[in-house]
């Protein structure tokens, strides 16, 4: 019988999947960009995460989409919402009362979730990019760095410019002005993860553990630190946190079906 399942999380940047056994474990998993069609890039990552899994698709019991392109993956037997899937996968590794920050390509969500898992209130913010993934990799462009050093780079700072514009289009033009003035990098970029830090923050109160998600967060660790300075305690994060939406709705998807 087919003993394991799948989840699909289809972002506007990158479509994720995970396949896990009736444990929750992970047993496969993907990370391919979303481009311009979702459906194929679903196809392909899934049959990436069996070959993983070391699996075939009758060995799938059932598939949950989710994600800003969830209703273009033609396999998957129903969809969830992102808040739900997120929700999910961050319970199952801290199996208490949580503050999710899933920090995406292009919005922000705080998820709070009781010491039952049960969603208490959740926040998204889509009006701006500001604070998103898109807001540091257009920072990156302005600044002639590789996406991929701004974390190091962050790490690396003693110290730290204060950018006053959340707005991408001004915190662009007050870089410009930062270089121009002879300010180093290093503080440049660091100033770039507070102005992140500080969105979240504002969106809502981060109570309890704040376990933090997403790829902004896969790929910039240092912003953790930075959130746990804020906010006066230990900041955790899940094993594979860009993975954390397609782990959720792989976990939906045995609930659902055991």
């Amino acid at each position: 019988m087919a003993s394991h399942f799948a989840g699909i999380d289809v972002g506007a940047s990158a479509t994720k999947v995970a396949v896990v056994d009736e444990q929750g474990d992970l047993q496969g998993h993907a990370v391919r960009r979303s481009g311009v069609d979702f459906a194929a890039s679903a196809q392909e990552g899934f049959q990436r995460a069996l070959a993983m899994a070391g699996l075939q698709a009758q060995d799938i019991a059932g598939v949950i989409s989710t994600g800003y392109g969830r209703k273009n993956v033609p396999f998957a037997g129903a969809s969830r919402t992102e808040i739900a899937c997120h929700g999910a996968g961050a319970y199952f590794h801290y199996p208490q009362a949580i503050t999710v920050v899933d920090i995406g390509g292009q919005d922000n969500k705080i998820i709070k979730l009781d010491a039952q898992g049960r969603r208490k209130s959740f926040k998204m913010n889509r009006k701006c990019a500001a604070g998103t993934g898109a807001f540091l990799e257009e920072m990156a462009l302005r600044l002639d760095l590789e996406l991929g050093a701004m974390n190091q780079l962050a790490a690396a700072a003693r110290e730290e410019v204060t950018l006053g514009a959340f707005c991408t289009v001004f915190t662009g033009t007050e870089l410009l002005s930062k270089i121009r003035e002879g300010v180093r990098v290093e503080p440049l970029v660091k100033g770039l993860f507070r102005s992140v830090v500080k969105r979240v923050r504002e969106m809502d109160t981060l109570t309890n553990l704040v376990v933090m998600t997403g790829g902004v967060v896969a790929h910039n660790p240092f912003l953790m630190e930075m959130m746990a300075q804020e906010v006066g305690r230990e900041v955790v994060t899940t094993p594979r946190p860009q993975l954390n939406g397609a782990w959720g709705a792989a976990l939906l998807a045995r609930d659902q079906l055991t």
